[in-house]
């Protein structure tokens, strides 16, 4: 059974089901997916999407604005506080730096960086880490911040293994998506391949970058099968125990309630 531990449900394109949310799920769970993080990337569409996600067993979710929504309803720690008392969330973001977009005009994602630390660091529950074009920054606003104390994930990693393991060093687990599958992730094929197993998750970042052989088209969580396919090739297990592992490093970083 399988983690999907970095997707956008309120984003996934409902067409192919009719417009029906249930269908979805049925047919990501018929795939073995057994959990879900759904992670929130802005506060206007929030409750939304906790709407969306009520009942189903098995879907946490995040509360947090992510770095290029520019646009938007600017977090406080207050507020992001009081959304993450909620059983269901279990991680604050996603959070973090996109200079790839902002490269000029970037000082207001440094503030909103450190925002979701301290709200993370109040509530003691991980981080959801974004980083783009922003390795030196990212790292350096996690150790001033003094995120080591919850620790997180460097989601839908794509940067250096020397990024990775200052990241590791602050307790930060590494998660691949589909991009792994890619024809020219040579370089980060490399990255996975060092991983500590322990540390390692499987993500799909639904509805973009879906792995082959379904690049080019819509992703969706049943799709995290691919990614742990790929990283089983490179480390030389079975994609089950990938799963097995995966899943094990996913109840330990993000602790879900058993019951809510």
């Amino acid at each position: 059974m399988f983690i999907d531990s970095h997707c956008h449900l309120d984003r996934v394109d409902l067409t192919p089901y009719g417009g029906d949310f249930a269908a979805l799920m049925a047919r990501t769970r018929a795939a073995g997916i057994e959990q879900i993080l759904c992670v929130c990337i802005d506060l206007e569409h929030y409750e939304t999407m906790v709407r969306q996600i009520a009942g189903e067993p098995g879907v946490w979710h995040s509360v947090g604005v992510h770095p290029n929504e520019r646009d938007c309803r600017e977090p406080a720690v207050e507020e992001l506080v009081a959304l993450a008392a909620d059983t269901r969330v279990v991680a604050v973001g996603e959070t973090g730096l996109d200079y790839h977009y902002h490269r000029d005009d970037n000082h207001w994602q440094r503030a909103r960086f450190r925002t979701h630390i301290e709200a993370a660091r109040m509530v003691g529950k991980p981080l959801i880490v974004h980083t783009r074009d922003a390795r030196v920054d990212t790292i350096a606003i996690l150790r001033e911040a003094g995120a080591d104390a919850v620790g997180g994930v460097m989601h839908c990693f794509t940067e250096t293994w020397e990024m990775a393991a200052q990241a590791l060093e602050l307790g930060f687990y590494i998660s691949f998506s589909g991009i792994l599958t890619f024809r020219n992730a040579a370089d980060l094929r490399e990255v996975a391949r060092r991983v500590p197993l322990e540390r390692l998750l499987i993500e799909t970042d639904a509805p973009w970058l879906a792995p082959v052989p379904h690049r080019g088209r819509p992703n969706e969580p049943r799709y995290v099968v691919h990614v742990a396919e790929q990283i089983a090739a490179l480390r030389g297990l079975d994609p089950a125990a990938v799963a097995a592992l995966t899943r094990d490093n996913f109840l330990r970083l993000f602790r879900p309630p058993t019951s809510v």
